[in-house]
């Protein structure tokens, strides 16, 4: 691929880099500027890192409605400070309980559906223009601020002695050191996050990415796999497809009317807008629905398509 390229590319982050240390190598391996990714990944992390490249940088907030698959491993006996293995340990082992089918199944059934959550200590989740680790690290008092996520499926598994092995699909913003933080607690024991690996964003599979290192040093050996058009980019809402009238209206800030939808359209909630050729060209919002006509008005809220270009000469 080519700085003249904007779509994304599913890169395959390893231990020890941040999820800015990819974005970084990215530019300086495709010679472009404007590269962001759609959710961070901690150091210690590894998996899939959606990076948006060119123009597609405009719809990092809306890809960060996907929902998201991990696979890792809890360590039980203790917490710690940061809710992983960079931490410190709370207090002295715990003994660990029977991990019983019955008791790992009450926990599948605890932490599945709409829990709340509160974020870690050390995460860098901001109050008053200040990052939670920076509180926590300078000995100040970190707000207790549970938030509401969705953990769509769980699935645990006793493995080694004072390990259980999870694959969580979550909503995006889910912290799973908490999740694993809130396991050893109801257990009783304690636990941590020992290992994290994210397999999916979407519809888009870690099996598909390029490695961070390929990315890095040989950029011209990136499969054309781990690359998505703004053709073939689905995004997590409805879509309609626009005639080349309705087209220029919509790249030029006006509202159209579209008719013969597909799709349940809720007024006020984001749309995905393509031309016929399959083009993605922006996101606009339903103003109104009328199913039995099969007809949505859609206003922009973005647009992708450079508006010189689209204009008539």
């Amino acid at each position: 691929m080519s700085a003249s390229h904007c779509g994304f590319l599913l890169v395959d982050k390893p231990v020890g880099p941040t999820s800015h240390d990819v974005v970084q190598a990215a530019r300086r391996a495709l010679k472009e500027r404007r590269i962001g990714h759609t959710g961070t990944l901690d150091p210690a992390a590894t998996g899939l890192l959606l990076l948006c490249i060119g123009r597609a940088t405009r719809l990092q907030q809306y890809l960060l409605a996907w929902e998201k698959t991990y696979e890792g491993e809890i360590r039980l006996g203790w917490s710690t400070t940061t809710y992983d293995t960079e931490g410190e340990a709370l207090g002295e082992p715990r003994p660990v309980p029977e991990l019983t089918p019955a008791t790992i199944a009450d926990l599948s059934a605890r932490f599945s559906g709409e829990i709340q959550q509160l974020p870690p200590p050390y995460s860098a989740k901001k109050t008053g223009g200040r990052k939670f680790y920076e509180l926590a690290r300078a000995g100040e008092e970190v707000p207790r601020e549970p938030k509401r996520v969705t953990v769509h499926g769980i699935e645990l598994e006793a493995a080694q002695p004072g390990r259980l092995r999870f694959k969580v699909t979550c909503s995006s913003g889910t912290y799973l050191r908490s999740l694993a933080h809130d396991i050893g607690e109801t257990l009783g024991c304690g636990g941590h996050l020992a290992s994290l690996r994210r397999v999916r964003i979407g519809p888009w599979l870690v099996e598909d990415a390029v490695s961070a290192e390929t990315l890095a040093n040989r950029p011209q050996e990136i499969e054309p796999r781990a690359y998505v058009s703004l053709a073939s980019a689905i995004l997590p809402f409805p879509e309609v497809v626009l005639n080349p009238t309705a087209t220029d209206h919509f790249v030029h800030g006006q509202e159209v009317a579209v008719r013969e939808v597909e799709g349940n359209f809720v007024p006020g909630a984001p749309v995905a807008v393509r031309e016929r050729s399959g083009e993605l060209i922006g996101i606009g919002v339903a103003l109104a629905y009328l199913p039995r006509a099969r007809t949505v008005n859609v206003a922009p809220r973005m647009v992708l398509t450079e508006v010189e270009a689209a204009a008539k000469p």
